[in-house]
């Protein structure tokens, strides 16, 4: 296989600067995903997968995609007639998923850019997925990365958010001692979706820690 995508992300570049938080220390972003898994993260992979519903063939987008580990797993699920993206807007994250991508012999193409302003074509993508990084994001940024999810996805494209759910009062998780996240309430989660145009079919708890989900679709015809 070539080297194609550390080059993508050493190579391409974005003009303009996200509004949300940048991460950028990859090694503790991998750290950070093996505590929100409760160090389960192979079954927080699968079952986020199984939520977007993926299938052989289909084209994959991964929006914050960190050190590319869910995008390299989501390309397992398409095989090799199926086509997987990742998109951060942080070179030290794309630099490490590149070479785990390299070494797990996964062709997966991983672009700099920022969720505002995505760097793909409309309706290229049978589905989109967001884990962990809407709540990073302001209001407005927020509504304009939705709104971009929309634009890039085929028609009756499928939509996966995955994100943290305010816990209950005066209850702190063991992650809440290494990483003050934030938080996106459900309903919140679903308006905005909805308000982008996509309609919700599925949302709840996903079953590991304090991490909620809304799967929703893009309308059919234009």
């Amino acid at each position: 296989m070539e080297e194609n995508s550390m080059s993508n992300a050493a190579e391409q570049s974005v003009v303009s600067n996200t509004t949300g938080i940048v991460l950028h220390r990859a090694f503790l972003y991998d750290l950070f995903v093996w505590l929100v898994s409760f160090g389960r993260e192979r079954t927080y992979r699968e079952k986020t997968l199984d939520l977007a519903k993926l299938e052989s063939g289909e084209s994959v987008l991964d929006i914050g995609c960190g050190t590319g580990t869910l995008a390299i797993a989501a390309k397992r699920r398409v095989g090799p007639a199926g086509t997987v993206n990742g998109v951060d807007a942080s070179p030290e994250m794309l630099a490490r998923a590149g070479r785990k991508a390299n070494k797990a012999g996964a062709e997966v193409t991983f672009t700099k850019g920022i969720v505002e302003a995505l760097p793909f074509l409309d309706g290229q993508f049978d589905a989109v997925v967001s884990t962990v990084m809407l709540h990073h994001l302001g209001r407005k940024a927020r509504q304009q990365c939705v709104s971009e999810v929309r634009r890039v996805l085929k028609p009756g494209g499928r939509m996966l958010a995955v994100d943290f759910a305010r816990p209950a009062e005066g209850k702190r998780g063991l992650l809440d001692h290494f990483h003050h996240h934030g938080y996106v309430n459900l309903s919140d989660l679903v308006t905005l979706l909805t308000d982008a145009g996509l309609k919700t079919v599925e949302s709840g708890a996903t079953g590991i820690g304090d991490l909620q989900f809304v799967l929703a679709v893009s309308p059919c015809c234009p």
